[in-house]
C-alpha cells in the first residue's frame, strides 16, 4: 500500500509505502518541508502503525532539501511517543545531501535517539540492510 501527500500546489513531498516483505514503513521525503507537512507525514505514519503495528521505519530524506528544525519540538514532544505506543522501535534514516538536512536530523537524533534506535545512513542500501537486521 502507498499513500501520497501533496502540497497545495499538486507537488508532492511524501510518499509512504507499507513494505510488507521487508515489514517495514518506507517514507520518502520530497523537497522543502514545513512544520505543516511533517506533521501531516507523521500522523499518516501514525495511522499505519495503528492499523497494522510496524517495528521498522526506513525514513528516507535524499530527496529533501533545507532544513526542518521547526518541527523538532513537535516530533519530540507529541509524535515520539505516540508512534512508540503504536510499535516503532527503530528508524534506519538515510541522510538528505543538503546540509541544513543533515543538521536537522542531528539535530532530532540528539533529541529522541535515547527512545528510538535511530541509525544514520548516507545510501539506502546499507539502512534497509541494517533494518532487515533489527527484529
Amino acid at each position: 500500500m502507498t499513500t501520497t501527500l501533496r502540497r497545495g500546489d499538486g507537488s508532492i513531498y511524501l510518499t509512504i509505502e507499507r513494505n510488507l516483505r521487508d515489514d517495514w514503513v518506507h517514507a520518502r521525503w520530497h523537497g522543502r518541508q514545513t512544520l505543516g507537512t511533517v506533521m501531516d507525514g507523521g500522523l499518516t505514519y501514525l495511522d499505519m502503525l495503528r492499523q497494522e503495528p510496524c517495528a521498522r521505519l526506513l525514513n528516507d530524506h535524499r530527496d529533501l532539501v533545507g532544513a526542518f528544525t521547526e518541527a523538532n519540538d513537535w516530533i519530540q514532544q507529541v509524535w515520539t511517543p505516540l508512534i512508540i505506543g503504536a510499535g516503532l522501535r527503530y528508524i534506519g534514516q538515510v541522510v538528505s545531501p543538503d546540509v541544513f538536512g543533515q543538521f536537522s536530523m542531528e539535530d532530532l537524533q540528539q533529541r529522541i535517539g535515547d527512545q528510538l534506535q535511530i541509525h544514520m545512513f548516507e545510501n539506502l542500501e546499507a539502512a534497509k540492510i541494517w533494518l532487515r537486521a533489527q527484529e
